[in-house]
């Protein structure tokens, strides 16, 4: 008898709990929203966190996430609460700062920087995160991959939406046009997060929404993080492209090797098919996003052409961090993840 297709969890779409701090900042803001009355962190507390440590990282992840789905017993108010949303802000100007230090060079030369996006880099030991994970990647490897990973996919192309009213004419229509692929071309089971979600019944791991949160480590929230601060402010929006060309320019060598690594690893066919489904469409959308949302926003707004070079110089920088954390804790045969134990 044929095996019935994967199926998410019945409470899959629920809102997420709160999840667990990590440092006073965000233990401060996780009990105002859940109702208590604590002191928010001022700026100067915020100015002094680790922009890129657990607990400025999820200070940001949970604020933003109250765009999205929010979190169970949380008030919708809170979500344009202005004592929440300057704290964000604060949090904001931290990491953008730190991003601005550590990953932006300055440049305007969008050509030169989409040309090295077209081809592969070679890091140092000749091996990225998609190459380990098909040569040699074990089936639990994977399991924590697509944990971490879940944080953006099964809410994938939802920040990317925030760009959308920002833009005009040619980088408007191609961006719908990259969208509406991304949610299923109108078929519900096609949607890509829906995809995720099987590929993750697969793997034996939850579907719920926001499951993994606590197992996540900083640099993971920080490359989710990333794509929400890009997508709320519309000073951003040429970061945001450069951010969206990023993705799916380099989407579809990578999502080949992980097809691969699913198929070696008997992962399962959705597993196979979320990645198998990427090579296809983001081959065909990285020349959509090239030539006509690149193309389109600089045709109308020149000056932003250094917006988007910094868009792709952070998401690169930010998955170079996550790529490190992954392998080195991968080849020391450890979990990569905070707590081992939440990825059951």
């Amino acid at each position: 008898m044929t095996a019935p297709p994967p199926t998410a969890e019945p409470d899959a779409h629920a809102a997420p709990r709160l999840p667990s701090a990590r440092g006073e900042l965000s233990r401060a803001v996780l009990a105002r929203l859940a109702g208590r009355d604590a002191a928010l962190p001022d700026a100067a507390a915020v100015g002094d966190a680790d922009p890129y440590g657990d607990d400025l990282q999820l200070l940001l992840y949970v604020l933003y996430e109250l765009h999205y789905r929010g979190f169970a017993g949380v008030e919708d108010s809170l979500e344009w609460d202005p004592a929440l949303l300057r704290v964000r802000g604060a949090a904001e100007e931290v990491f953008l700062r730190a991003l601005r230090r550590d990953a932006g060079t300055g440049s305007t030369d969008v050509a030169a920087a989409v040309a090295d996006l077209l081809v592969e880099p070679v890091t140092d030991d000749g091996t990225g995160v998609s190459h380990h994970l098909e040569r040699a990647g074990e089936l639990w490897q994977l399991r924590e991959y697509a944990a971490v990973r879940s944080l953006y996919h099964l809410k994938e192309a939802d920040p990317h939406l925030w760009v959308v009213p920002r833009l005009r004419g040619r980088a408007k229509a191609a961006m719908v046009a990259v969208e509406f692929d991304e949610f299923g071309a109108g078929r519900a089971e096609d949607v890509h997060a829906r995809l995720f979600a099987d590929l993750m019944v697969n793997l034996g791991l939850s579907t719920a929404y926001g499951r993994y949160l606590d197992a996540a480590p900083a640099p993971a929230l920080a490359v989710v993080t990333l794509m929400s601060l890009l997508g709320l402010h519309r000073r951003l929006r040429g970061a945001l492209v450069g951010h969206f060309a990023t993705v799916e320019i380099t989407s579809s060598p990578g999502s080949r090797r992980l097809a691969a690594a699913m198929r070696r690893a008997g992962a399962g066919p959705a597993a196979e098919r979320f990645y198998d489904e990427h090579v296809e469409a983001d081959a065909v959308h990285e020349q959509l996003v090239r030539r006509e949302v690149i193309g389109g926003l600089l045709a109308d707004e020149p000056e932003l052409a250094g917006d988007v070079v910094f868009g792709i110089e952070v998401t690169e920088y930010l998955e170079a961090v996550l790529a490190r954390h992954l392998l080195a804790s991968w080849r020391d045969g450890r979990s990569a993840l905070r707590d081992p134990q939440r990825q059951r």
